[in-house]
């Protein structure tokens, strides 16, 4: 246990120097909105990049995989989203930010670095394949919720092509796709661009995990919203449990992709649900909240999960 304190405590200490620092003193916003965008538009897809291009190309074809922890991950947000519908007085944009807080974990920020960490490079493909379709069904699932609650007519072809745009332009998404590109045909570089990709590869954890908790600090949080009461344990227990549920019926998948899904699964609320929060003028302190304390709790619940793993203490296959 004292190897997996070890190696959680650095991530979230990380976290919390970036927590710490935004809370002393006043600090532009525009300095955090250069260093989200070097993580976001550079180091994080180099980082993607990196893996994929060294990445056998057999394994980019797992579409089993992506069934169980995707379908993991839309199950929990539609169950969440409509249990909060029908058993609360909550508005439809309300519930959904409640949903996407409850399944779309911080895949981007903390899931790569932790997950190569503590399973090394073989969890490359799991986490590059999750992120990917996780967000994939985050930018469909957001736009068409809020234009179906609309009553103003919906241009379904105008809707579908904003949708693709978003997910096809993604840089995330982008540097996978041309990282899989590049192990497929096979080009090499020349040595000092791969250093230069290496460099802000390396960059990646560190500049997000710091960031994110700028961002952290930067938000107004006054009290514990009760919601939190149904959100975290459906965040950080039920999320995973339920990938590794999907996994055992959906494929037979090497034990470093299991754990590797079900680490990405129990990751604390992603700050876009903020950003989301935001962005539809709804539910935002609250969302805020939930960040900040699913982070928190992941402490514990991610130094578990990946002590248990490490331990033999999960079956790979539930159903043998």
């Amino acid at each position: 246990m004292l190897n997996v304190i070890g190696l959680v405590v650095p991530f979230f200490a990380l976290i919390l120097t970036g927590f710490v620092l935004g809370k002393r003193g006043s600090h532009e916003l525009s300095a955090l909105g250069w260093m989200n965008t070097f993580v976001v538009y550079v180091a994080l897809p180099a980082l993607f990049f990196k893996l994929m291009s060294k990445t056998p190309v057999e394994q980019f074809g797992e579409w089993h995989f992506v069934l169980g922890a995707t379908g993991s991950t839309f199950l929990l947000f539609a169950a969440a989203l409509a249990g909060v519908r029908l058993l609360t007085r909550a508005t439809m944009p309300e519930a959904m930010i409640q949903g996407f807080a409850s399944a779309y974990g911080n895949i981007g920020y903390m899931g790569p670095g932790l997950a190569l960490v503590a399973f090394g490079e073989q969890a490359a493909v799991p986490v590059a394949l999750i992120f990917c379709f996780d967000n994939a069904l985050h930018f469909t699932m957001a736009p068409t919720i809020m234009a179906l609650s609309d009553r103003r007519p919906v241009h379904a072809v105008r809707l579908a092509g904003q949708v693709a745009w978003k997910i096809l332009t993604h840089p995330f998404i982008l540097a996978t796709i041309i990282g899989v590109a590049y192990a497929v045909i096979g080009i090499e570089f020349p040595a000092p661009i791969l250093r230069f990709v290496d460099l802000l590869a390396n960059a990646a954890a560190p500049c997000a995990l710091f960031a994110m908790g700028v961002t952290l600090a930067m938000r107004n949080v006054h009290s514990v919203p009760v919601e939190l009461s149904y959100i975290a344990p459906l965040n950080l227990i039920v999320h995973p449990l339920l990938v590794w549920v999907m996994l055992s019926l959906t494929g037979n998948f090497p034990p470093v992709w299991v754990y590797a899904a079900m680490l990405m699964a129990s990751l604390p609320s992603a700050t876009n649900v903020f950003v989301l929060a935001q962005q539809y003028e709804t539910w935002t302190e609250k969302a805020s909240a939930a960040v900040l304390f699913t982070t928190c709790l992941s402490i514990a619940s991610v130094s578990l999960l990946i002590y248990l793993a490490g331990s033999g203490w999960i079956a790979p296959e539930l159903f043998p």
